[in-house]
C-alpha cells in the first residue's frame, strides 16, 4: 500500500471518528435536553397540585368554620329559648 493510500485512509477514519463523535455528542444533548425537561414539567405538575391542594384545604376549613359557628348560633339560640331571654318585642 502506498503513503498516498495509507494517508487517504488515515484521513478517512479520522473523518468518520469525528462524525461518530459529533453524532454521540449530539444525541447526548438531546437526552440531557429532554430530562431537564422532564424535569421542569414534573416540577410545574408538582406546583400545580400543591397549589390545588391548599385551595382545597382552605375551603374546606371555611366551610367547616361556617359549620362551627352555626351550630354555636344555635346553642346559643336554644339556651336564650331555655331560659326565656329570645323573645321578641
Amino acid at each position: 500500500m502506498s503513503n498516498l493510500q495509507q494517508s487517504f485512509n488515515a484521513g478517512q477514519t479520522e473523518g468518520q471518528t469525528q462524525a461518530k463523535t459529533e453524532q454521540m455528542i449530539q444525541s447526548a444533548q438531546d437526552t440531557a435536553n429532554a430530562a431537564r425537561d422532564k424535569a421542569a414539567n414534573a416540577t410545574q405538575s408538582a406546583k400545580e397540585s400543591a397549589q390545588q391542594a391548599q385551595e382545597q384545604s382552605a375551603g374546606f376549613l371555611q366551610q367547616t368554620g361556617e359549620q362551627m359557628k352555626s351550630m354555636a348560633q344555635g346553642a346559643v339560640e336554644g339556651v336564650k329559648n331555655t331560659l326565656g331571654m329570645n323573645e321578641k318585642k
